[in-house]
Order: structure tokens, then sequence, then C-alpha cells
């Protein structure tokens, strides 16, 4: 990584690489028709946008989606943008439907996710992928413990746990099993922020190479079932 990122874009490389070395096969194949759903203020939408593909974002939010427009502007891409949330997408898409399916952060807060995966897969082209990036329980569970919220920390080791203002959290086993009751094949999932989420920002910073360092020890474990467990977020890409 460039010596001249700021501390914070050193951090965020690290927690969101995992997810790119998953998506850029896809995104090689050649230009897409690409739909981000929840895509926000277009972190992600304008990096896909940048690298040649049609871009869609559907977000509920007029203020992330102005904000979308601007980053889209100041990096010289164009990006789609449609208010509105994962029932939207359809009538968004029509029968085109999409060669790519961004639902990142979002499945944790629709009510039921069954139904939205459902409807993700009508969207997606037969040949097509979706990318899913959720929240995992254990992660959870153990952060709220390590905070001192031991009552907060039992309540979320059940499947049925109160939601919180984060939404609910998934096991790897509850999401490779509502995604392929939805339908879809060939998945594969990846341990993202294992370590990221517990090393100390003033390590990375004070420490030549650290940085570096740690985002190879992420890489490392990303497609180790062992540490899925242990990762903040699971990725899963499926076909």
């Amino acid at each position: 990584m460039p010596a001249t990122e700021r501390p914070s874009e050193r951090r965020s490389a690290i927690r969101t690489a995992v997810v790119w070395d998953a998506l850029r096969p896809v995104l090689d194949a050649g230009p897409l028709d690409v739909l981000d759903i929840g895509g926000g203020t277009g972190g992600s939408a304008v990096a896909v946008a940048e690298r040649g593909h049609r871009v869609t974002v559907v977000d509920p939010s007029p203020d992330a989606l102005a904000s979308l427009a601007r980053r889209a502007r100041e990096r010289g891409v164009e990006v789609a943008a449609v208010q509105g949330d994962l029932s939207t997408t359809l009538h968004v898409l029509g029968a085109d439907g999409a060669d790519l399916v961004l639902c990142h952060g979002v499945l944790e807060v629709v009510d039921d996710p069954g139904t939205a995966l459902d409807t993700l897969r009508a969207v997606v082209r037969d040949g097509g992928a979706l990318s899913l990036l959720v929240a995992q329980r254990h992660a959870a569970v153990l952060a709220r413990a390590m905070a001192g919220h031991f009552v907060a920390a039992r309540e979320a080791l059940e499947p049925g746990a109160p939601l919180d203002r984060a939404g609910r959290r998934f096991t790897h086993d509850e999401l490779d099993d509502l995604v392929a009751t939805a339908g879809f094949a060939d998945r594969e999932v990846h341990a993202v922020r294992v370590f990221a989420d517990l090393v100390p920002g003033a390590l990375l910073d004070a420490e030549p190479g650290a940085t570096t360092a740690l985002l190879d020890l992420e890489r490392a474990v990303a497609s180790r079932p062992e540490y899925l467990p242990l990762a903040t977020q699971l990725h899963l890409l499926a076909r």
C-alpha cells in the first residue's frame, strides 16, 4: 500500500481486501451489469465502475445517494442511483437482471432473509454471481464479552437473539443454508476481519511493515474454515 495513505485508509484496506480478492476473478471476466443493493455512498460501486463495469446502486437514503453522486463525479465515472430497498430491485432491473449483485451489510436488517435471498436469486442472471457480506454471530458474542457486556453476549448466542442497531448475525452454516435454499450453487465462503478488529490501530501506525504483515495474515486465513467463527464478517460468493 502506498506510504501516502492515511492510517484510516490503510485499516480500511485491510478490512476489505479479502472481499476484493474474492470478487476479482468475477470482475475480470469482462464488462458486467452490476447491482449494488444498499450501496450507500458508493465505496464499492465507484471502485467497480472504475474497472469498466455498468453499476446501479439501490439505497433508501437520499443523502447517501447524493454522496455517491459526488464521489462518482470526483472519480470520473458514471453510477446509476435509485432510491429504494431490496424489494425495489425487481422493478429497477425488470426482466434483464444483473451479472453480479453486491449485497453487503443488508441481510442483517431485512425483515425476512429467506425472502430477500429469493428476490436476489430472481435478479441474478443465469451464470451470474451474488456477493454477500454479513456480520458473523460468534465474533459478536466475543466482542460483547470482551467489552464487559456479558448479558448481551449471552443473548447474542442464539439465532433468535433480539435485534440491535446492527441487526441480526449469522453463522456460516445458517448463511450457507439460506443461500442454498434460495437456489444458489458453487458457494464459497471467506472469513473477513479475523484479526483486523482486534489489533490496536496504534500498533499498525507505529510498527513499520505491520500493516502489510497483517494484510498477508488476513488473506492467509480467509479460506480456512477453522477461522470462520472468529471472523467479524463472512463473505459468501455464490453462482
